[in-house]
């Protein structure tokens, strides 16, 4: 992406991304539209720590954790300091330090979740993966082992039965079928929930109120659900949409519109306030083998479904857009030319 124009560079709006995609449906409704942002990729991007020079007044947050998955590990932990320095600085931080620590640790989602009382599966956390055998005693076959910094389905590994996790655990760093915890080490054992129908779920707030919902189609050995990524509907329907990759009708997931239970609503509005995330989604899905309801991913960053008008019947991204330019208005800020120019992505 080449450097911004002038008057978009002085917007208020900045927004901070990193994928080479997901980023795409939102410049182009803000295009569309003719509202000023300053687009900032991560990639390459710098800033000076105690100096008192401006941040863009708003600052929404679309970095995504699997970043690490890209090359860009040093991403992850460089986002936290951005969003706190901006926050200290007095700007307007939409998904900030808050909803950021909620969506790089599935630890916190897990204890939060115990925390509101909802019900979500069974886990515990190691630094070692030497420690998952034991970490697993009492809970049930099969589970997955996961990294407490996740996105993307990154690194989700399932083990039927305590001997293969035991074999797993065993062996060398980086040799083939080792098992790896992720960039910071630290992961999860957590019993697997058999999707009733191979369906889950995804219930999408906008400034902490129900947005939509959606329900997606599995062959039962997928862990990466991201909405992007989903690009045929039931009837395996091409959809369409700048963010859908190439090879993305390969995976066999399918998206439908879904009208969720009132209490699940409620209970997703109460996860976000109590996470502090104003825009994101969280999954659930009913276990085949009781009918329980489970709770199991939190997510800060909303990528939309594909082709939203065919699936929804309208499109989020231009609510999305409604919403930001009313934040914008009723900051009521002049122009900020700070020190986080948009760099070369």
């Amino acid at each position: 992406m080449s450097h911004p124009s002038p008057d978009r560079a002085a917007s208020p709006l900045g927004i901070l991304y990193e994928h080479p995609d997901w980023f795409r449906p939102l410049f182009l409704e803000l295009d569309r539209r003719g509202v000023p942002y300053q687009a900032i990729p991560v990639q390459g991007h710098h800033f000076a720590p105690g100096e008192s020079h401006a941040l863009p007044p708003i600052l929404f947050n679309r970095m995504s954790p699997s970043a690490w998955l890209r090359g860009g590990a040093g991403q992850v932990f460089y986002t936290t300091e951005v969003l706190d320095a901006a926050a200290r600085r007095g700007s307007r931080v939409i998904n900030g330090p808050a909803a950021w620590a909620m969506e790089t640790s599935k630890a916190a989602q897990l204890e939060l979740l115990g925390d509101l009382g909802l019900p979500a599966p069974r886990a515990r956390l190691v630094h070692a993966p030497a420690d998952l055998p034991q970490a697993a005693e009492g809970l049930r076959f099969p589970v997955v082992v996961k990294p407490n910094i996740g996105g993307s389905g990154a690194g989700v590994v399932r083990f039927e039965t305590p001997e293969a996790l035991a074999r797993a655990a065993a062996l060398p760093p980086g040799s083939d079928g080792a098992i790896s915890l992720g960039i910071d080490g630290i992961g999860l054992v957590q019993e697997f929930i058999p999707a009733r129908d191979g369906r889950i779920v995804r219930v999408e707030i906008l400034n902490g109120r129900f947005l939509y919902a959606i329900r997606i189609y599995t062959p039962g050995d997928q862990f990466n659900l991201c909405p992007a990524d989903v690009c045929q509907s039931v009837d395996g329907a091409a959809l369409e949409r700048a963010a859908c990759p190439a090879d993305a009708p390969k995976n066999d997931l399918r998206v439908e519109a879904y009208t969720p239970p009132p209490e699940v609503v409620e209970a997703v509005e109460r996860i976000m306030a109590a996470a502090g995330i104003e825009i994101g989604g969280v999954e659930y899905m009913i276990d085949d083998r009781d009918g329980t309801l489970y709770y199991y991913d939190v997510n800060a960053l909303s990528n939309f479904v594909a082709d939203g008008p065919r699936v929804l019947g309208f499109d989020p991204f231009s609510r999305l857009v409604d919403w930001l330019e009313e934040e914008v208005a009723a900051a009521e800020v002049q122009p900020a030319t700070g020190d986080m120019p948009a760099a070369e992505g």
